[in-house]
């Protein structure tokens, strides 16, 4: 891999399966070297099936704000991916990171990069949030009203999740190794 690596940026309503379908893809590149999953520092306790992240106080978030490659607050909590993907990116890897489309932006002007949009319908979307009970009716709502455009220029790659969790992790994993393979 001579070549600089690119930043797929994994965005997507609440509700969409991101978490999900990254565990999969995460689970069947285990053993490729070209692919990294980026674990994010998020301001909100582990929660048994939810998200594989590091938490951590919003003290600590703020005081490591200035290291993380990319970092923002949305809904109350803070979300960090780590400085050290520039090494992994500067050796030519396939960094996978699920964001926030507010950093997108900042993340094409730092890193070369791909938009992994997955989302499904909105009556999906508002039976998984109702499902996993992490907000209140008032919350959902806002989350589903939700609705940030990216920024123009941006290429990306769009995933419909209203199928099987198999068939959402073999179309990332298309999109995965598509991307590694025109490297």
């Amino acid at each position: 891999m001579g070549r600089a690596g690119i930043l797929v940026l994994v965005v997507g309503p609440s509700g969409a399966g991101k978490d999900t379908l990254l565990a999969g893809a995460r689970q069947a590149l285990a053993g490729d070297a070209r692919f990294i999953f980026a674990r994010r520092e998020v301001t909100r306790a582990a929660d048994p099936g939810g998200e594989d992240h590091i938490p951590l106080t919003h003290e600590q978030f703020a005081a490591s704000r200035a290291t993380y490659a990319l970092a923002w607050e949305t809904h109350g909590l803070g979300y960090g991916i780590a400085g050290s993907i520039a090494a992994d990116l500067a050796a030519g890897r396939v960094v996978v990171a699920s964001v926030s489309r507010t950093v997108v932006a900042e993340a094409a002007a730092r890193f070369a990069v791909l938009v992994l949009e997955i989302t499904a319908s909105p009556e999906v979307l508002a039976a998984r949030l109702a499902a996993r009970g992490r907000e209140g009716a008032a919350d959902q709502a806002s989350r589903l009203a939700r609705r940030v455009a990216l920024p123009p220029g941006i290429t990306s790659v769009r995933i419909v999740n209203d199928a099987t969790v198999g068939e959402g992790v073999a179309a990332v994993l298309a999109a995965l190794r598509d991307v590694a393979g025109a490297r």
